[in-house]
């Protein structure tokens, strides 16, 4: 399939700066769309912390407290909590995510849903089978988890807004703009007409003239 010359030379005439400012409405208009349809998403954060027996010392709690922030995720805690957060153990794999301090021996038990009630629920839930595992073996670890702040329905989304997600379409827009401009068409220099050629003039003869004189 051969481009058409025609439709070659009207994009090659678009001024430079058109393909930029067309990346950046329609990325600004897709970006603001999706945050406008995408349902809102809110973040709950339960929140554990490691604390040492009698035959235990403080650091050990810190390197127990990374462990089951490792493991808060696994299989056997969440189907333990799937009971209390009303959510198979898919869903809680899917929305819960946890974190762990390098300076301070607690687990932030983290759960995202569209509704605010069951992203609290999630969250308690694991931190709560997270804490009963974790107390099955102190007897082994000399390590306890306990609760330490419990999860609240949030009351502000945490997914970007319509404003924001436009943004960061408009910028996309205009990069992918920015690309096309480097690689669109040139525009060819017009060719010079064809000028005759100056035939020199004919050389006079005052040499002879000069003879005969």
């Amino acid at each position: 399939m051969t481009e058409n010359p025609h439709r070659r030379r009207r994009i090659s005439r678009l001024p430079s700066w058109s393909l930029v400012a067309a990346g950046v409405v329609a990325g600004g208009l897709l970006g603001g769309t999706y945050g406008i349809v995408k349902p809102p998403a809110y973040t709950a954060t339960s929140y554990v912390v490691a604390v040492p027996t009698e035959r235990s010392d403080p650091g050990a709690a810190l390197g127990f407290a990374q462990a089951y922030g490792r493991i808060a995720t696994q299989p056997a805690v969440l189907a333990a909590a799937q009971a209390k957060a009303g959510a198979g153990t898919d869903t809680l794999r899917e929305s819960v995510r946890t974190a762990t301090s390098p300076d301070a021996p607690m687990v932030a038990v983290s759960a995202t849903s569209a509704r605010p009630a069951r992203a609290a629920a999630m969250a308690n839930a694991v931190a709560d089978a997270l804490t009963a595992q974790a107390g099955g073996a102190a007897a082994d670890t000399h390590v306890e988890l306990r609760q330490f702040a419990r999860a609240v329905a949030p009351t502000e989304p945490s997914s970007p807004s319509a404003a924001v997600t436009g943004l960061v379409g408009a910028s996309a827009g205009g990069l992918l703009g920015g690309l096309a401009l480097l690689v669109r068409p040139r525009r060819r220099p017009e060719p010079e007409p064809l000028r005759p050629a100056t035939l020199p003039a004919p050389a006079t003869a005052t040499a002879d003239a000069a003879g005969l004189l």
